[in-house]
């Protein structure tokens, strides 16, 4: 897991990406349809959290719902 900034700019995986983590996901928070719309898209981290299990969960500015850390690419920016 890559340290979390909260401010920092991430990219939603790829639609196909997101199709196989909906179908094959244990998670306690899975994907919804509608998440599966906004593949290919960059925003910023809101917030973040790690679930009691250890997995990062983190929520976004305009894209809705809690995504899982591996749903998602960092995207480089400055020294972050």
């Amino acid at each position: 897991m890559k340290n979390i900034v909260v401010g920092g700019r991430v990219r939603v995986k790829p639609r196909s990406f997101l199709e196989q983590f909906q179908r094959e996901s244990k998670y306690q928070h899975p994907i919804s349809n509608e998440q599966l719309e906004a593949a290919g898209t960059i925003d910023t981290v809101k917030g973040a959290g790690i679930h009691r299990d250890g997995y990062a969960l983190l929520e976004l500015t305009a894209i809705p719902g809690i995504w899982h850390e591996e749903c998602l690419e960092w995207v480089e920016q400055g020294n972050w």
